[in-house]
């Protein structure tokens, strides 16, 4: 159990890592990885969880999510111009058949995610 414990706190503080890159760079997802970060918390680090649920940039993006699955609308804008900068990279880098990989996966991504509820 102990280690259970430790090994969602790795992983908490990790994601906080990965959020916290992700606020200078525009493709990697900030507050998807800070929402993870909480769930870890939730199951290791009382006050870590606090912390977060508290922030005022993270904070309503965790309540909202957790409440109603529920994601602003900006944040569907910026994941749906991230998936266009990929796609875009991945016709010009990539050749056949795999340059349609990063559209197939968009198509997935963003169908999920325009039906969740906006908070």
């Amino acid at each position: 159990m102990l280690l259970k414990r430790h090994l969602y706190l790795i992983a908490g503080i990790v994601s906080v890592a990965l959020g916290t890159v992700g606020i200078f760079l525009p493709l990697l997802p900030t507050v998807p990885f800070m929402i993870l970060a909480a769930f870890c918390f939730a199951k290791s680090s009382p006050a870590l969880e606090k912390r977060l649920t508290d922030d005022p940039r993270f904070g309503p993006h965790i309540r909202a999510w957790r409440e109603k699955g529920a994601v602003s609308r900006k944040g569907k804008i910026a994941a749906t111009l991230a998936f266009t900068v990929s796609i875009a990279l991945g016709a010009w880098m990539m050749i056949m058949p795999y340059a349609l990989i990063p559209p197939a996966i968009a198509a997935i991504c963003l169908t999920w995610l325009w039906t969740r509820p906006e908070r």
